[in-house]
């Protein structure tokens, strides 16, 4: 709306004319648009609707109602679950303790769900060094998680939510054992990427309480939540979780289920793309990076991101997409998957695009 519903599709057609790949090819609606007159602030709508011509102040209408508005009313969570020992699961255990609710955090062993809350203990004293939290109250989270070596533990919870590795068979295994432990009006919860929600849901027996909830990493610090109902997901389920976003500071962004969800799905095309000019030495990777953070305005380059994410988890959700929605021009960068079979696989490594001094 910014930039001009009529100038971004000009911009698309003499890229699609050029390139002639089908991610450049402008999308219908902007020419529905675009023909109504409808371009964007300068004309008073476009894909919102604005208080005046030339004015960005948002006017609520049926496309953009309030937050919140028309939801059911959600189910009481009191305890939560937290399956998974990793980097994602501490975090999201961290967010859910500071947040006041009691934490069962699952791992294989109680070895690794120790390690796990040892992890989250070191995380509250870096925000107590930085001043962004007392001492006390980072006790108090700490005392809310407690670290387990079985999904027993799950008994009474309210809320399960899973954080272990983005594979489909290890997620449904898990839903499956869950579906058992957990009690009846529990809500079961997700955490995947780029899988499809629907898949897990449909190995237990009450796809109705699975949601997806894809928080963001490092859980603490990012705001953003997607949340994905599948076509079974009951009304309350949806509420509870968004209702949940909120008490812990998160924001809450509905999407439907489908590969990639609204992030992935329009972010990973992007670092692909980076890549495949690197590939083509159209561009260096160091250039690409100084391009997109200051003509772009992200606050990092493609390929800083792609190193901070990891090249595989990146490669991961690149075949994902491609795989739904079939498109050449979404099939994985040659170079990432080689950089992938070598095992750099970016800051985690010490080497990815770039490489970096071992911790």
């Amino acid at each position: 709306d910014l930039i001009g519903v009529d100038t971004a599709r000009t911009v698309l057609e003499a890229m699609y004319a050029s390139s002639g790949d089908r991610l450049h090819a402008p999308a219908p609606i902007l020419g529905h648009l675009a023909e109504a007159g409808l371009t964007g602030q300068k004309s008073g709508r476009g894909f919102y609707t604005y208080a005046e011509a030339g004015s960005s102040t948002i006017v609520r209408d049926a496309q953009t109602p309030p937050d919140g508005a028309g939801l059911a009313e959600g189910r009481p969570v009191a305890k939560v679950g937290v399956a998974g020992s990793g980097t994602m699961a501490s975090g999201i255990a961290q967010v859910f303790a500071q947040a006041g609710f009691a934490v069962v955090l699952a791992a294989r062993s109680q070895e690794k769900a120790s390690a796990a809350k040892a992890a989250i203990g070191k995380s509250l004293d870096r925000a107590v060094s930085k001043g962004r939290l007392t001492a006390e109250n980072a006790a108090q989270t700490l005392e809310r998680i407690s670290p387990v070596g079985s999904l027993d533990a799950f008994a009474d919870v309210d809320l399960a939510v899973e954080a272990v590795a983005e594979d489909l068979a290890v997620k449904q295994e898990l839903f499956a054992a869950l579906d058992k432990v957990c009690r009846p009006g529990a809500v079961l919860a997700t955490t995947t990427s780029s899988l499809p929600v629907i898949a897990i849901a449909r190995v237990t027996s009450r796809p109705q309480d699975v949601i997806g909830m894809h928080f963001f990493n490092p859980a603490p610090a990012m705001k953003l939540v997607e949340v994905v109902r599948t076509v079974l997901t009951a009304d309350d389920v949806h509420a509870t979780v968004r209702e949940i976003c909120v008490k812990v500071r998160k924001h809450p962004v509905d999407c439907g289920d489908r590969a990639g969800f609204i992030v992935n799905a329009l972010l990973f095309p992007y670092l692909n793309n980076a890549v495949k000019m690197v590939e083509q030495h159209y561009a260096s990777l160091d250039d690409i990076d100084a391009a997109m953070r200051l003509g772009g305005g992200y606050p990092m380059g493609p390929f800083e991101l792609l190193d901070v994410v990891g090249l595989d988890v990146s490669l991961a959700i690149e075949k994902v997409l491609h795989k739904e929605f079939r498109d050449p021009g979404l099939a994985p960068s040659p170079l990432l998957e080689h950089l992938v079979a070598a095992g750099c696989l970016g800051r985690k490594t010490g080497r990815g695009f770039r490489e970096y001094a071992r911790r």
